[in-house]
């Protein structure tokens, strides 16, 4: 009995020596397609894979945001200072930074070459200060969906040059092959908060996604166990 005893003793005391794994942590940062418009975020795809993953999930996201454009006085709406500003906002202690943008400043771009260009130089600094902000994270980037709208292409097209020179991770939705098809007005009924919603993801829409979004990051960003 005494020796059964101090066996368990010595498993228990071993059990104990080992450290637990903290749990990670995963920042997202964006607009509204981060901050889930009109309905609750834990429906997003973004939720639903960090609870999948027993991540710590910290949601950043802000409707109406840019990348490069300030928004905070934008006629009659309040959409807060740029995501190269308020990048501050984050914890540092991510082990993950996700960014999902470029939405917004798409809209905004259109067709403008100076405008492009400060798309472009913002996005830059905001992966600098991010990298610098959360320096144990790796960073990944999701663009928008495929919009048949001025600025959506020459915005992604920037997104992946920029990203690339950081070694950041794309996925790119602005394809013709995307899951999502933002541009079949049936299924913007179906998977969108609205008919004419380019943007938001109901819940049926995000546990769609959800899948495609998850492989994806578990092979560019997930650290290994």
């Amino acid at each position: 009995m005494k020796k059964k005893l101090s066996q368990c003793l010595l498993v228990m005391g071993l059990m104990m020596a080992v450290p637990a794994q903290a749990q990670q942590v995963l920042n997202v940062f964006g607009d509204s397609y981060v901050a889930n418009h009109r309905r609750p975020a834990e429906e997003s795809w973004h939720a639903k894979m960090a609870a999948e993953l027993g991540y710590i999930y910290n949601n950043y996201g802000r409707n109406g945001s840019c990348v490069a454009f300030d928004r905070s006085h934008d006629g009659r709406w309040n959409f807060g200072p740029a995501m190269w500003q308020r990048y501050v906002a984050m914890s540092p202690d991510a082990d993950y930074v996700l960014i999902i943008a470029g939405h917004n400043d798409a809209d905004k771009v259109k067709l403008n070459a100076d405008s492009l260009k400060m798309f472009a130089d913002s996005l830059e600094v905001m992966l600098t200060n991010i990298e610098r902000h959360c320096p144990k994270a790796r960073i990944g980037y999701v663009t928008p969906w495929y919009v048949e709208r001025p600025g959506f292409a020459p915005v992604c097209k920037v997104i992946k040059k920029v990203c690339k020179r950081h070694h950041v991770p794309v996925l790119m939705n602005y394809d013709k092959t995307c899951i999502i098809k933002v541009r079949d007005a049936q299924f913007r009924k179906q998977y969108f908060q609205g008919a004419d919603d380019t943007a938001h993801l109901n819940a049926a829409g995000h546990d769609l996604f959800l899948p495609v979004g998850k492989a994806w990051f578990l092979k560019h960003l997930a650290k290994p166990e």
